[in-house]
Protein backbone atom coordinates (compact mmCIF):
# COMPACT_ATOMS: atom_id res chain seq x y z
CA UNK A 1 0.00 0.00 0.00
CA UNK A 2 1.58 3.24 -1.20
CA UNK A 3 0.71 6.78 -2.27
CA UNK A 4 2.79 8.61 -5.31
CA UNK A 5 1.83 12.03 -6.52
CA UNK A 6 3.43 14.59 -8.78
CA UNK A 7 3.57 18.24 -8.38
CA UNK A 8 3.78 21.17 -10.89
CA UNK A 9 5.08 24.30 -9.19
CA UNK A 10 8.46 26.15 -10.31
CA UNK A 11 9.59 23.07 -10.07
CA UNK A 12 8.47 19.49 -10.68
CA UNK A 13 7.85 17.56 -7.13
CA UNK A 14 7.50 14.34 -7.78
CA UNK A 15 7.32 11.63 -4.38
CA UNK A 16 5.83 8.98 -2.62
CA UNK A 17 4.62 7.66 0.47
CA UNK A 18 6.20 3.86 1.89
CA UNK A 19 3.66 1.74 3.36
CA UNK A 20 5.04 -1.74 4.37
CA UNK A 21 5.11 -4.21 7.40
CA UNK A 22 9.13 -4.18 7.11
CA UNK A 23 12.00 -1.59 6.58
CA UNK A 24 13.75 -3.24 3.54
CA UNK A 25 17.05 -1.48 4.33
CA UNK A 26 16.47 1.14 1.93
CA UNK A 27 19.19 3.52 1.32
CA UNK A 28 19.25 6.73 -0.99
CA UNK A 29 21.33 5.44 -3.97
CA UNK A 30 22.60 7.21 -6.62
CA UNK A 31 23.42 5.46 -9.93
CA UNK A 32 26.37 7.84 -12.02
CA UNK A 33 26.45 7.95 -15.55
CA UNK A 34 29.01 5.38 -16.07
CA UNK A 35 28.00 2.15 -13.29
CA UNK A 36 27.91 -0.92 -15.27
CA UNK A 37 24.14 -1.62 -15.50
CA UNK A 38 23.63 -5.41 -15.90
CA UNK A 39 20.39 -6.92 -17.20
CA UNK A 40 19.68 -10.65 -17.13
CA UNK A 41 18.34 -10.95 -20.55
CA UNK A 42 19.53 -7.72 -22.19
CA UNK A 43 22.81 -6.26 -22.98
CA UNK A 44 24.84 -4.10 -20.39
CA UNK A 45 24.61 -0.42 -20.16
CA UNK A 46 28.25 0.80 -19.93
CA UNK A 47 27.07 4.25 -20.13
CA UNK A 48 23.82 5.86 -18.96
CA UNK A 49 21.68 8.38 -17.59
CA UNK A 50 22.60 9.33 -13.79
CA UNK A 51 19.53 8.50 -11.28
CA UNK A 52 18.93 8.95 -7.39
CA UNK A 53 16.34 7.39 -5.49
CA UNK A 54 15.49 4.98 -2.47
CA UNK A 55 16.57 1.13 -2.93
CA UNK A 56 17.72 -1.53 -1.65
CA UNK A 57 21.52 -2.34 -2.25
CA UNK A 58 22.51 -6.01 -3.32
CA UNK A 59 25.52 -7.69 -4.27
CA UNK A 60 26.30 -4.09 -5.69
CA UNK A 61 22.90 -3.66 -7.95
CA UNK A 62 20.03 -1.33 -6.83
CA UNK A 63 16.85 -2.12 -6.55
CA UNK A 64 14.81 1.05 -7.01
CA UNK A 65 11.59 1.58 -5.50
CA UNK A 66 11.45 4.99 -7.05
CA UNK A 67 13.66 7.72 -8.58
CA UNK A 68 14.29 10.55 -11.26
CA UNK A 69 17.26 10.65 -13.35
CA UNK A 70 19.24 13.15 -14.39
CA UNK A 71 16.73 14.70 -17.00
CA UNK A 72 13.58 14.92 -14.46
CA UNK A 73 12.16 11.45 -15.53
CA UNK A 74 10.74 10.00 -12.59
CA UNK A 75 9.42 6.41 -11.89
CA UNK A 76 7.46 5.00 -8.61
CA UNK A 77 6.47 1.55 -7.97
CA UNK A 78 3.30 0.57 -5.60
CA UNK A 79 1.86 -2.52 -4.62
CA UNK A 80 -1.03 -4.00 -7.21
CA UNK A 81 -2.26 -7.25 -6.92
CA UNK A 82 -5.98 -6.70 -8.99
CA UNK A 83 -5.34 -9.12 -11.61
CA UNK A 84 -1.64 -9.17 -12.06
CA UNK A 85 -0.11 -10.50 -14.42
CA UNK A 86 3.60 -10.64 -15.76
CA UNK A 87 4.30 -12.62 -18.62
CA UNK A 88 6.21 -16.02 -18.58
CA UNK A 89 7.60 -16.53 -21.80
CA UNK A 90 10.38 -14.37 -23.34
CA UNK A 91 9.41 -11.97 -26.60
CA UNK A 92 12.21 -12.09 -29.39
CA UNK A 93 10.77 -9.17 -30.36
CA UNK A 94 10.77 -7.40 -27.62
CA UNK A 95 13.55 -6.24 -24.90
CA UNK A 96 12.92 -9.03 -22.23
CA UNK A 97 13.43 -7.21 -18.66
CA UNK A 98 12.29 -8.50 -15.16
CA UNK A 99 10.16 -6.57 -12.73
CA UNK A 100 13.03 -5.46 -10.69
CA UNK A 101 15.36 -4.11 -13.62
CA UNK A 102 12.04 -1.63 -15.12
CA UNK A 103 13.44 1.52 -13.09
CA UNK A 104 16.82 1.49 -13.91
CA UNK A 105 15.87 0.19 -17.71
CA UNK A 106 13.76 3.27 -18.01
CA UNK A 107 15.81 5.88 -16.08
CA UNK A 108 18.81 4.94 -17.31
CA UNK A 109 17.91 5.74 -21.73
CA UNK A 110 14.89 7.99 -21.14
CA UNK A 111 14.60 11.50 -20.83
CA UNK A 112 10.68 12.31 -20.99
CA UNK A 113 7.74 10.29 -20.33
CA UNK A 114 7.05 10.26 -23.90
CA UNK A 115 10.24 8.32 -24.57
CA UNK A 116 9.51 6.12 -21.63
CA UNK A 117 6.27 5.45 -23.28
CA UNK A 118 7.76 3.70 -26.20
CA UNK A 119 10.53 2.51 -24.71
CA UNK A 120 7.72 0.39 -22.32
CA UNK A 121 5.64 -0.63 -25.77
CA UNK A 122 8.67 -2.39 -26.99
CA UNK A 123 9.18 -3.84 -23.01
CA UNK A 124 8.31 -7.73 -22.16
CA UNK A 125 7.85 -7.40 -18.27
CA UNK A 126 8.80 -11.01 -17.32
CA UNK A 127 8.38 -13.12 -14.26
CA UNK A 128 11.74 -13.58 -12.91
CA UNK A 129 13.07 -12.86 -9.85
CA UNK A 130 16.20 -10.58 -8.92
CA UNK A 131 17.08 -13.96 -6.69
CA UNK A 132 15.60 -16.98 -4.90
CA UNK A 133 15.81 -15.26 -1.98
CA UNK A 134 13.74 -12.13 -3.28
CA UNK A 135 10.64 -13.24 -4.53
CA UNK A 136 9.11 -11.27 -7.39
CA UNK A 137 6.60 -8.01 -6.30
CA UNK A 138 2.83 -7.23 -7.58
CA UNK A 139 3.41 -3.77 -8.81
CA UNK A 140 2.64 -0.96 -11.23
CA UNK A 141 4.03 1.80 -12.02
CA UNK A 142 3.59 5.94 -11.69
CA UNK A 143 5.86 7.80 -14.53
CA UNK A 144 5.84 11.12 -14.87
CA UNK A 145 7.97 14.62 -15.91
CA UNK A 146 6.56 18.48 -15.66
CA UNK A 147 4.98 17.69 -18.90
CA UNK A 148 3.36 14.34 -18.78
CA UNK A 149 2.29 11.35 -16.70
CA UNK A 150 1.03 7.58 -17.15
CA UNK A 151 0.57 4.63 -15.61
CA UNK A 152 1.56 1.32 -16.46
CA UNK A 153 -0.19 -2.17 -15.55
CA UNK A 154 0.15 -5.75 -16.54
CA UNK A 155 -2.78 -7.40 -16.43
CA UNK A 156 -4.10 -10.54 -17.71
CA UNK A 157 -5.59 -9.46 -20.77
CA UNK A 158 -2.06 -7.25 -21.78
CA UNK A 159 -0.38 -4.49 -20.45
CA UNK A 160 -2.05 -1.06 -19.76
CA UNK A 161 -0.68 2.69 -20.13
CA UNK A 162 -2.96 4.90 -18.79
CA UNK A 163 -2.91 8.52 -19.04
CA UNK A 164 -2.60 10.50 -15.89
CA UNK A 165 -3.47 13.73 -16.47
CA UNK A 166 -3.79 14.00 -12.09
CA UNK A 167 -0.66 13.02 -11.50
CA UNK A 168 -1.37 10.35 -8.87
CA UNK A 169 -1.14 6.88 -7.59
CA UNK A 170 -2.53 4.49 -5.07
CA UNK A 171 -3.08 0.94 -5.08
CA UNK A 172 -5.86 -1.66 -6.50
CA UNK A 173 -8.21 -1.60 -8.28
CA UNK A 174 -7.17 -0.84 -11.36
CA UNK A 175 -5.74 3.04 -12.38
CA UNK A 176 -9.09 3.51 -15.12
CA UNK A 177 -11.54 2.72 -12.22
CA UNK A 178 -9.36 4.89 -9.78
CA UNK A 179 -10.07 7.47 -11.68
CA UNK A 180 -13.89 7.04 -12.99
CA UNK A 181 -14.47 6.53 -9.04
CA UNK A 182 -14.02 10.08 -8.24
CA UNK A 183 -17.20 11.28 -10.01
CA UNK A 184 -18.83 9.93 -6.84
CA UNK A 185 -17.24 13.27 -5.20
CA UNK A 186 -18.41 15.57 -7.92
CA UNK A 187 -19.82 17.89 -4.87
CA UNK A 188 -16.90 18.38 -2.98
CA UNK A 189 -15.30 22.12 -2.74
CA UNK A 190 -12.98 24.02 -0.81
CA UNK A 191 -15.58 26.53 -0.75
CA UNK A 192 -18.26 27.22 1.81
CA UNK A 193 -21.41 25.80 0.29
CA UNK A 194 -24.71 27.38 -0.36
CA UNK A 195 -27.95 25.91 0.64
CA UNK A 196 -28.92 23.00 -2.37
CA UNK A 197 -31.08 21.03 0.61
CA UNK A 198 -34.55 23.28 -0.15
CA UNK A 199 -35.48 26.47 -0.35
CA UNK A 200 -38.28 25.93 2.22
CA UNK A 201 -35.36 25.08 5.35
CA UNK A 202 -32.99 27.72 6.24
CA UNK A 203 -29.86 25.93 7.05
CA UNK A 204 -27.06 27.72 7.70
CA UNK A 205 -23.40 27.10 7.31
CA UNK A 206 -21.40 25.96 10.94
CA UNK A 207 -17.80 26.10 10.23
CA UNK A 208 -15.04 26.14 7.63
CA UNK A 209 -14.33 22.94 5.71
CA UNK A 210 -18.11 21.56 5.28
CA UNK A 211 -17.81 21.93 1.83
CA UNK A 212 -15.50 18.41 2.14
CA UNK A 213 -17.56 16.77 4.00
CA UNK A 214 -17.86 13.06 2.63
CA UNK A 215 -14.28 13.64 1.94
CA UNK A 216 -12.99 9.86 2.60
CA UNK A 217 -10.59 9.39 5.89
CA UNK A 218 -9.86 5.71 5.80
CA UNK A 219 -6.18 4.12 4.50
CA UNK A 220 -7.83 2.37 1.80
CA UNK A 221 -6.60 2.70 -1.48
CA UNK A 222 -9.29 4.14 -3.38
CA UNK A 223 -10.19 6.37 -0.10
CA UNK A 224 -6.41 7.42 -0.33
CA UNK A 225 -6.75 8.19 -4.10
CA UNK A 226 -9.93 10.35 -3.44
CA UNK A 227 -8.43 12.23 -0.47
CA UNK A 228 -4.79 12.86 -2.49
CA UNK A 229 -6.52 14.08 -5.57
CA UNK A 230 -8.85 16.42 -3.91
CA UNK A 231 -5.77 18.13 -1.33
CA UNK A 232 -2.96 18.09 -4.50
CA UNK A 233 -5.45 19.42 -7.39
CA UNK A 234 -6.41 22.37 -4.73
CA UNK A 235 -3.14 22.72 -3.26
CA UNK A 236 -1.26 26.00 -3.20
CA UNK A 237 1.96 26.15 -5.30
CA UNK A 238 5.03 28.77 -3.93
CA UNK A 239 7.57 31.14 -5.37
CA UNK A 240 10.21 28.97 -3.09
CA UNK A 241 11.91 25.85 -3.07
CA UNK A 242 11.49 24.89 1.08
CA UNK A 243 7.66 26.28 0.65
CA UNK A 244 7.12 24.23 -1.88
CA UNK A 245 8.81 20.92 -0.67
CA UNK A 246 7.34 21.43 2.89
CA UNK A 247 3.97 21.49 0.87
CA UNK A 248 4.88 18.50 -0.39
CA UNK A 249 5.24 16.74 2.69
CA UNK A 250 2.07 18.13 4.31
CA UNK A 251 0.22 16.42 0.99
CA UNK A 252 1.61 13.07 1.93
CA UNK A 253 1.62 12.89 5.77
CA UNK A 254 -2.42 13.57 4.89
CA UNK A 255 -2.78 9.95 3.49
CA UNK A 256 0.40 8.75 5.46
CA UNK A 257 -0.39 5.52 7.41
CA UNK A 258 0.19 6.01 11.80
CA UNK A 259 1.53 2.66 13.27
CA UNK A 260 -1.26 1.12 14.95
CA UNK A 261 -3.98 1.83 12.77
CA UNK A 262 -3.48 -0.99 10.12
CA UNK A 263 -3.28 -4.68 11.38
CA UNK A 264 -2.29 -7.00 8.46
CA UNK A 265 -2.16 -10.89 8.33
CA UNK A 266 2.15 -10.93 9.16
CA UNK A 267 1.19 -9.57 12.55
CA UNK A 268 4.26 -6.75 12.06
CA UNK A 269 3.85 -3.02 12.35
CA UNK A 270 2.26 -1.81 9.31
CA UNK A 271 2.80 2.22 8.75
CA UNK A 272 4.52 4.71 6.34
CA UNK A 273 7.93 4.21 6.74
CA UNK A 274 9.11 6.76 4.67
CA UNK A 275 8.13 9.58 2.60
CA UNK A 276 9.90 11.71 -0.18
CA UNK A 277 10.16 14.22 -2.33
CA UNK A 278 11.74 14.74 -5.61
CA UNK A 279 12.88 18.06 -7.36
CA UNK A 280 13.23 16.90 -10.95
CA UNK A 281 14.56 20.04 -12.15
CA UNK A 282 17.47 20.15 -9.41
CA UNK A 283 18.17 16.15 -8.84
CA UNK A 284 17.09 16.81 -5.20
CA UNK A 285 16.47 13.95 -3.57
CA UNK A 286 14.34 15.12 -0.22
CA UNK A 287 13.16 12.45 2.58
CA UNK A 288 12.02 11.55 6.20
CA UNK A 289 11.46 8.33 7.56
CA UNK A 290 8.51 7.33 10.16
CA UNK A 291 11.45 7.90 13.20
CA UNK A 292 12.83 11.47 12.42
CA UNK A 293 10.66 13.53 10.78
CA UNK A 294 13.37 15.92 9.52
CA UNK A 295 13.37 16.55 6.07
CA UNK A 296 16.88 15.43 4.59
CA UNK A 297 17.78 16.58 1.28
CA UNK A 298 20.92 14.93 -0.67
CA UNK A 299 21.65 16.42 -4.30
CA UNK A 300 22.51 13.88 -7.15
CA UNK A 301 24.31 16.65 -8.81
CA UNK A 302 26.78 17.19 -6.07
CA UNK A 303 28.57 13.99 -6.71
CA UNK A 304 30.46 13.05 -9.17
CA UNK A 305 28.36 11.56 -12.13
CA UNK A 306 30.96 10.16 -14.28
CA UNK A 307 31.46 8.06 -11.52
CA UNK A 308 31.73 4.07 -11.83
CA UNK A 309 30.64 3.33 -8.34
CA UNK A 310 27.42 3.53 -6.83
CA UNK A 311 27.07 5.85 -4.22
CA UNK A 312 24.66 5.33 -1.22
CA UNK A 313 23.68 7.15 1.58
CA UNK A 314 21.90 5.13 4.91
CA UNK A 315 19.14 6.68 6.40
CA UNK A 316 19.01 8.23 9.82
CA UNK A 317 16.32 6.88 12.12
CA UNK A 318 17.06 8.72 15.70
CA UNK A 319 14.60 11.61 15.91
CA UNK A 320 15.82 15.44 15.70
CA UNK A 321 14.29 17.37 18.31
CA UNK A 322 15.52 21.18 18.42
CA UNK A 323 15.74 22.32 21.86
CA UNK A 324 15.06 25.65 22.45
CA UNK A 325 15.53 26.40 25.99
Amino acid sequence: MCTSIGLKAKDYYFGRNMDLDYNFNEKVIIMPRNYILNFKKCPSFLCHYAMIGMGMLIDDYPLYAEGTNEKGLCIASTKFTYHICYNEKEDLNKANISVYELIPWILSQCASTDEAEDLIKKTNIINLPFSKEIPIEKLHWHISDHKRSIVVECLSDGMKIYNNHIDILTNNPTFDFQLHNLTQYLNLTTDIPFNCFSEMVKIENFGNGVGSHGLPGDFSSMSRFVKIAFLKLNSKKYDNEVDNVTQFFHLLDSVAVINGAINVKSKKEYYTRYNCCINANKGIYYFKTYENNQINAINMFNEDLDSKKLIAFELIRKQSISQRN
